[in-house]
């Protein structure tokens, strides 16, 4: 045994964390260059394993498990290692690519959110997601730019927007587990599942349209290492976009829309070869 076995075992363990929470995401991420991909099953994993504590501990002091967690983070970082894999993975991605402290702070006041907050005004809406969603784009950003800090204040606009997407949709997705199993209203003043009618969900839909449509034009300049594996999700959730904007209200309200692997997997094939043809351009 020596420490280059203890680095394979916790990247496995990333990888695999990916792989049972998320078939779409680990497919995703399995179409990144090598060279950053285990940087990115970091920290899909790490939020992961935040967002589980918030979400899911139901019989355990969430609070304390998520101070403790925090603390553990920061630990993890300054020392350089540590013995959670999850932990260790993620802080030598934040080490090795001098992830911004600051969009890690906003993504665990969002996790701290979820502890104390059912329903949101707009502002507190918006403020949940630029921690939930948009700092952990703007880290897979930095990461994806290697150091060329020119670039990623170009791009970072663009993967701000598309976190935002992607985060909308999941709230769109998730409307019973979120209100019947959490009792959580995120959209803003929205406090009963009969509040949501074809109305709100037209000016939701129209608002997440709007985020794709300007992160569609910064995924064109991402670089190549990461171009197919982004493209294949954003080509993802318009599907399930779509897919909702079908499904009535109350019918959204009160079940989960899904796609199946076989489409999955003819997205993210279309996908590839989309970037491979054309570059997006």
């Amino acid at each position: 045994m020596n420490y280059q076995t203890f680095e394979r075992v916790t990247q496995e363990c990333s990888r695999q964390v990916t792989t049972a929470y998320s078939t779409s995401f680990s497919i995703g991420i399995s179409l990144l260059n090598k060279s950053v991909r285990n940087d990115i099953y970091a920290i899909y994993a790490y939020v992961r394993f935040a967002d589980e504590i918030v979400d899911t501990f139901h019989d355990f002091d969430k609070a304390g498990l998520l101070n403790n967690f925090i603390v553990q983070t920061y630990d993890a970082i300054s020392q350089g290692i540590s013995l959670n894999p999850i932990l260790h993975q993620f802080q030598k991605a934040v080490n090795a690519y001098q992830i911004d402290k600051k969009l890690l702070e906003s993504f665990l006041n969002s996790m701290i959110m979820d502890l104390e907050k059912k329903d949101h005004t707009r502002e507190s809406y918006e403020h949940y997601i630029v921690g939930s969603a948009e700092a952990v784009g703007l880290m897979c950003l930095q990461v994806f730019c290697k150091g060329d800090l020119a670039l990623y204040n170009q791009l970072a606009p663009f993967a701000s927007r598309l976190g935002a997407a992607f985060q909308k949709v999941n709230f769109l997705r998730d409307i019973r587990a979120d209100t019947e199993g959490l009792g959580r209203y995120y959209f803003p003043h929205w406090q009963s599942k009969e509040d949501f009618s074809e109305e709100v969900k037209g000016k939701l839909l129209d608002e997440i349209r709007q985020d794709f449509k300007y992160a569609r034009e910064g995924i064109s300049r991402l670089p190549d290492c990461c171009k197919t594996g982004v493209y294949a999700a954003y080509v993802y959730y318009k599907a399930l976009l779509i897919k909702i904007a079908r499904t009535p209200s109350k019918k959204l309200a009160c079940s989960r829309v899904r796609i199946n692997n076989i489409t999955k997997l003819a997205l993210l094939f279309y996908a590839g070869i989309r970037v491979k043809l054309s570059g997006l351009r």
